[in-house]
């Protein structure tokens, strides 16, 4: 490869290249999460964990069921791998564990951890109202009725699912000690040992009815949008010997390094909830008031049919801003009345369009909610940093490709995520969504609900935060077909004990 022509363009290639390729990353300093998103775009995207779980993000769901797994009690006979890659301690399980209460089997293939350091015991990645547990285990398992293995599905938006559980020091935890007091045989990384099965079970908290639920992506590069996560609600404990074992026994070098690495303090912070909501399955949770709070993916597709086809003052009317984020309030009266007024005039202009058997064929063609069949087909976010890659290369662009990638992937996770419930339907999503409408009717509609917006001030930051949907370089986000099954790993440089999330 020939790297002496150095232009911004080549820069951006080679952001690309070292994201599929491989790339040396650490939670802090030179490598650190900071500098993430440089050589993993998808670190500086959309839908990103973890998130701090505040109780006006939640929305009570009743037909949430409690987590089922099956065979997770494992027999001491069986031989499991415990290792070190570097970023955490790593277990290995057995494809005979699985969850069966989501609409698709997951299929188990490890668990590991993130905690803090013996000076600071707080190391939780999802915090709860601010409050941040000293660590947090993942339980992590890919869509296995849909990809043959954790490889391929790990860049798919409905590739994982990610059981979280938060720990707390206190008392002894037996189930733990079982694989903790291995640890000495993993001090270095890319060490490893073979420790006898346990039950797994064990590791969770005692109810696993209540929990939080929300769409989500991989904690460590290369942040990949593709887990559905489940945080439980309870907590368990770890004795505090058990959690120093953690925090101190451990290093992220390789035992030849002249310079050892204590491993601690390995999670990431806290990312932007953007347009998402976290679901929960307990009713007496603080500002739910025991009633569902949320909007039906039936009515859900009946508002994005509407504003594809349909007449968008009648859907303001019928309440499109109580589905936008944070539960948005009616405009105004007054507000209200000109939004009105505006709306009419709009439509009168665009009437003859609507009208013009041709035109609205040709419409209902393009933005048919066949189109929402993201509901059923995958992203494949590999293929869509190439292609995104691949256009920016036709266009000259300098645009930074975490940034295009955001702009590519937000309007259609939001859609997915929104048509189950789990995200509000996020403006630039709407303005995604009304691109194919008439223009004048779009505008005012697009108008309104930037008006609507700015007048809430818990959300107007996280808006203008978020990077809005444009054309720069011929971009289109639209959805990328499904990409066929790879064997092996998509990045040819991470082995299958350095999956982390």
């Amino acid at each position: 490869m020939h790297f002496l022509n150095v232009t911004p363009f080549i820069l951006l290639q080679l952001t690309f290249f070292s994201a599929l390729h491989g790339a040396k990353w650490t939670y802090s300093g030179l490598d650190g999460q900071q500098q993430w998103s440089k050589q993993y775009p998808y670190c500086g995207g959309a839908f990103q964990s973890p998130i701090d779980i505040k109780s006006e993000l939640l929305r009570f769901d009743p037909t949430l069921r409690p987590i089922e797994v099956q065979n997770y009690n494992l027999s001491p006979n069986e031989q499991l791998t415990l290792g070190n890659n570097g970023h955490s301690i790593q277990l290995s399980l057995p494809p005979k564990m699985h969850i069966s209460s989501l609409p698709q089997r997951y299929t188990a293939a490890q668990l590991h951890l993130h905690w803090g350091s013996s000076s600071r015991p707080t190391g939780s990645e999802h915090l709860v109202n601010n409050k941040q547990y000293a660590a947090e285990v993942h339980v992590v398992h890919y869509n296995s009725d849909k990809y043959p293995s954790m490889a391929t599905a790990v860049d798919k938006s409905d590739g994982l699912a990610v059981l979280g559980v938060l720990i707390e020091v206190g008392e002894f935890n037996p189930a733990f000690e079982q694989f903790l007091k291995f640890i000495n045989g993993v001090k270095y990384r890319d060490q490893r040992v073979q420790v006898p099965g346990l039950n797994i079970r064990a590791l969770l908290p005692a109810r696993l009815d209540e929990y939080y639920r929300y769409d989500g992506s991989l904690t460590t590069p290369p942040c990949y949008p593709s887990v559905l996560w489940t945080v439980f609600r309870n907590h368990i404990t770890i004795s505090r010997k058990q959690f120093l074992a953690l925090a101190t026994s451990l290093y992220a070098s390789h035992a030849q390094d002249s310079d050892p690495v204590p491993l601690n303090n390995n999670y990431r912070k806290t990312q932007l909830a953007e347009s998402r909501v976290v679901l929960v399955s307990f009713k007496d949770g603080r500002g739910l008031h025991g009633t569902p709070t949320v909007t039906s993916p039936l009515t859900r597709k009946r508002i994005i049919q509407q504003l594809m086809v349909g007449d968008l003052a009648d859907l303001a009317d019928e309440g499109l801003y109580q589905l936008l984020p944070s539960g948005l309030e009616k405009l105004r009266a007054g507000e209200k009345k000109d939004f009105e007024n505006q709306q009419s005039e709009a439509l009168a202009k665009s009437k003859h369009q609507m009208q013009n058997p041709s035109l609205r064929k040709k419409t209902q063609t393009s933005l048919s909610v066949g189109k929402l069949g993201l509901a059923e087909d995958e992203l494949c976010f590999v293929s869509l940093e190439q292609r995104v890659s691949h256009q920016l290369k036709q266009s000259h662009s300098e645009i930074q490709l975490a940034h295009t990638l955001k702009d590519a992937v937000f309007p259609e996770l939001n859609l997915k995520s929104y048509l189950n419930c789990k995200s509000d339907l996020a403006l630039p999503t709407i303005r995604h969504i009304l691109r194919e409408r008439p223009t004048d009717e779009a505008f005012e509609l697009d108008h309104s609900l930037t008006k609507a917006l700015t007048n809430q001030k818990k959300t107007s930051s996280a808006v203008k935060k978020s990077v809005p949907v444009t054309n720069s370089g011929g971009l289109s986000p639209v959805a990328v077909p499904r990409k066929p099954h790879i064997q092996g790993y998509p990045h040819s440089w991470l082995l299958p004990m350095e999956w982390e999330d």
